[in-house]
Parts: structure tokens; C-alpha cells; sequence
């Protein structure tokens, strides 16, 4: 079969290998562009937010190349995206293309279901199971290794002397993992990765800002939908990290429940009312940050996205009792990359002076 599925961050390398792997023929979805948004605007429902938007366009686009079954994933609780699936499948029906959209649904939510389906791709491409739980093993190592190498590279970014050259050893480092065909040569490819990027010509005696990101997974994690913030703020000199990570998120939601303490800070803001989607975690992420010294958030979430409007309401209480900025960024298909830089750059002036201010109080008090 031709299989694909979502083009997310670059999750695709391991997804790749999975399908490739299990005896199917994988077609590689591109990363979204602006056609991918015009296809997926034309025939989405006018209120959908962007990730059902560009996901729509994106099974548009590798329906064109061929691709007879799309693997996605589903979701629990109050948020829509756990339905979006569905509504893609009868759209695509409609629109009589002939292909089938597979979902997964979270294990902790239905394991049946989940392993039926897993049987499925498994049964299909003709492996035993000793084959398949191998393919499954080196492409949860590959998953793995591509965030440890893109969070070095964000790590690494806002000390890079030659601007873009982070970005490229980057590139290097996911093609190398992208080559990789076994846990060994995934661990190799790692440590070359590594130490590309550790060999990026550095100024460590910079300070910068430290900026948490936080926000709806889709937006989060694909770079062409965000505009590549952390890219761009990493290169105005400012140091990223990101709430969610593909892996960490497969494991919370696959092997065992581990938001509990984010949940749990965020609670008094909340009480126990669920908001759906990933809401919750925004105020309990934003409430970890401040504690951990950072000096702003960003918070980025797909304009008419319900849960992350709740926590943008809740946002104001969180960083005056927290002493911490947020900048929210609805984003949609009439975001441009030049308005977003415009309000980055806006944002981390104001933390520079913010920071300025609080360390001329720090000696003021020192002197007195």
C-alpha cells in the first residue's frame, strides 16, 4: 500500500522509516506551504482552525502523488481535534478521491482500538510480529534522537557567531538520522549530530533571554505553521525551550499519564473543570517557566482554538502573580512571518528592558 500521513515538525524522518519499513510505500508529505493552506482553505469548513486546514491540504497533496491510506492520530477529551479526523474522512469522501484515513486513538483512551490498527499496518505489510516490534524499537530511537537534536540546536542558536549556522549543521544532522537503518547507526548519527552542532562557532559569554513556548500542539511543533519562531528568536539572540516535544507526548500518551504536575500547578487557576485540548498545560507550563527563571512566554495557538482562548483569559491573573510576560499569537492563514518577527521583536525588547530595570534595582538595593 502507499501509505502517509501528517507532516509534522520533522517527525516525518522516523515516520518515514516506519512505513517503509513495514513493507509499504511511503509518500513522504511535503512540508506545508502556501498551497497546501489554499487547497485546505478551498475545502475546509470556513470556522476550522489552521491545523485542520493544513492538514486537509496536506492529504490533498500527497493524494496526488499516489497515497492510498493516510495514518493519523486521534485524541481524548473535550478538544475538537480528536474529531478531525473524521470530518477529513468524509470530506475526502465527497470529494470521491478514493483513500482511507486510519486513526489512532491514544492507548490510555482505547487500547483495543489501538492495537487493532497496529495489527493492521503489521498484517498488511507481511512482518511477523518479532519483525515488527523491531521496526517499532528503532523508530521510537530515531523519534527520539531527531528532538534531542533539535533541542541542542535551540540550546545552541542564540551563541552562534555566524548567523544560520546552526540551522544548517541542523539540516546535517537530520539527513544523517534520516539514513540511519538500525538502533546502532540511529545512536551513531546522533553523536555525529551532536557534535556538529557542538562545533558551531560560539560566543558563550552572551546572557540572553530565556523564552518558554507554549501552546497548541500542531502549531507548536510545525515550524511552517509558526513561521519557524524559535529559529527566529533563537537568531535575534534569544534562547528557546518548548513545552512539547513528539516524543515526550507519544510517551504521556501511549505508556503512562506524566502531566500531573503541570496539571497540578495549574489547578488553582482551574479548579477541576477540564478545558480540553492543551489549555491546561499552557497555564501550568507558563506557572513552571517563571519558576525557573525564564523571562517570557510565548504562548501559540490556532485563532478560534477554545481551550487556548480559556487559558489566554486566564493568562493576565497567571503572569502578574507570577511576574512573567506572555505574548499570545493567534495564528491562521492571514499570518504573515513579517507580522509575527514584528511583534517578536517588540517582545524581547520589552524583556530586555524589563531585565535592565530589574538589574539596576538588584545594585540600587546592594548599595543601599
Amino acid at each position: 500500500m502507499k501509505i502517509s500521513f501528517p507532516h509534522m515538525g520533522h517527525s516525518y524522518v522516523a515516520l518515514k522509516w516506519l512505513v517503509e519499513n513495514t513493507g509499504h510505500e511511503c509518500i513522504v508529505p511535503p512540508e506545508p506551504s502556501s498551497r497546501t493552506l489554499d487547497l485546505g482553505v478551498r475545502h475546509s469548513p470556513e470556522f476550522a482552525c489552521i491545523p485542520f486546514k493544513i492538514l486537509m491540504g496536506t492529504y490533498l497533496e500527497v493524494i496526488e502523488k499516489g497515497a492510498e491510506v493516510i495514518l493519523t492520530s486521534g485524541s481524548k477529551g473535550p478538544c475538537r481535534a480528536g474529531l478531525y479526523w473524521v470530518m477529513h474522512q468524509y470530506i475526502l469522501e465527497e470529494l470521491d478521491v478514493g483513500v482511507k484515513v486510519v486513526a489512532f486513538e491514544p492507548p490510555l483512551c482505547d487500547l483495543k482500538d489501538f492495537f487493532q490498527k497496529i495489527r493492521w499496518v503489521r498484517k498488511t505489510g507481511g512482518l511477523s510480529l518479532k519483525e515488527f516490534v523491531q521496526v517499532l524499537r528503532v523508530t521510537w530511537e530515531k523519534l527520539k534522537a531527531i528532538d534531542e537534536i533539535e533541542k541542542l540546536s535551540h540550546e545552541i542558536r542564540p551563541y552562534e557567531t555566524n548567523r544560520g549556522e546552526t540551522t544548517r549543521k541542523l539540516w546535517q544532522a537530520l539527513d544523517m538520522l534520516d539514513a540511519a537503518n538500525n538502533e546502532v547507526d540511529v545512536e551513531d548519527a546522533l553523536q555525529e549530530g551532536q557534535k556538529l552542532l557542538q562545533g558551531v562557532s560560539q560566543d558563550r559569554s552572551r546572557n540572553p533571554l530565556k523564552i518558554g513556548i507554549i501552546g497548541e500542539i500542531y502549531v507548536v511543533l510545525e515550524p511552517a505553521a509558526n513561521h519557524y519562531i524559535q529559529i527566529m528568536l533563537g537568531e535575534m539572540g534569544v534562547l528557546t525551550d518548548r513545552s512539547i516535544y513528539l516524543s515526550s507526548y507519544t510517551s504521556k500518551n501511549t505508556i503512562e499519564n506524566r502531566e500531573g504536575d503541570v496539571l497540578e500547578v495549574a489547578k488553582p487557576y482551574l479548579g477541576e473543570a477540564p478545558i480540553g485540548g492543551h489549555g491546561a498545560n499552557s497555564i501550568g507550563e507558563t506557572i513552571l517557566y517563571a519558576q525557573n527563571g525564564f523571562d517570557g512566554i510565548v504562548q501559540l495557538a490556532p485563532f478560534a482554538c477554545i481551550p487556548e482562548i480559556v487559558a489566554k483569559s486566564i493568562m493576565p491573573a497567571v503572569s502578574r502573580d507570577h511576574g512573567i510576560p506572555v505574548l499570545t499569537l493567534f495564528i491562521d492563514e492571514q499570518t504573515s512571518k513579517a507580522g509575527v518577527q514584528t511583534r517578536l521583536e517588540a517582545f524581547v525588547d520589552l524583556l530586555d528592558k524589563r531585565r535592565q530595570v530589574k538589574a539596576k534595582r538588584g545594585i540600587e538595593r546592594l548599595v543601599i
